[in-house]
């Protein structure tokens, strides 16, 4: 039997509603890969949970932010096959945003860029198929205004190739 390996990851995640539609991204690496993503992501080092938020959600995007509520942390475990890793441990910390500024982006604009875009989906095509656990948990939020405190385990994930 396979040892479990726990890979460990923590980031800021922004949730951006309008007409019932979520700004997401289409996220090109990792555990997510060809799914919708809240844009965000790890801090650099030095930066505050406030500078990582503003600068992963330009990058990804291309529009500036204000930050209207700290909205919670949530963790999520799923399984992930990749090196010696068997699970993924993700740890977000989520924030309710509106746009000030800026418009789409190049999804290319610098190296090691995992998502391929941003664009707006409507919440209710969102599901498990084509979402990250992220985005399900954001539409959760945005229909009940709660998260929860259990961790949210995704036993039956599947890392979509295609």
């Amino acid at each position: 039997m396979k040892r479990e390996n726990y890979y460990r990851a923590f980031g800021v995640y922004g949730i951006c509603p309008q007409k019932g539609k979520l700004l997401l991204i289409n996220k090109n690496v990792g555990p997510y890969i060809n799914r919708y993503d809240l844009p965000g992501g790890r801090l650099e080092d030095g930066e505050s949970l406030l500078q990582g938020i503003h600068r992963e959600f330009f990058e990804e995007t291309g529009f500036y932010i204000e930050v209207k509520k700290n909205l919670g942390v949530v963790d999520f475990i799923i399984p992930w096959d990749w090196r010696k890793v068997t699970h993924v441990h993700h740890i977000a910390v989520f924030y309710l945003v509106t746009l000030t500024g800026g418009g789409f982006n190049d999804p290319e604009q610098f190296e090691n860029q995992d998502s391929n875009g941003a664009l707006w989906v409507p919440i209710a095509e969102l599901t498990i198929d084509n979402a990250s656990p992220l985005v399900l948990k954001a539409v959760e939020w945005l229909e009940t205004r709660k998260f929860g405190m259990d961790v949210n385990k995704f036993e039956k994930w599947h890392v979509k190739t295609d």
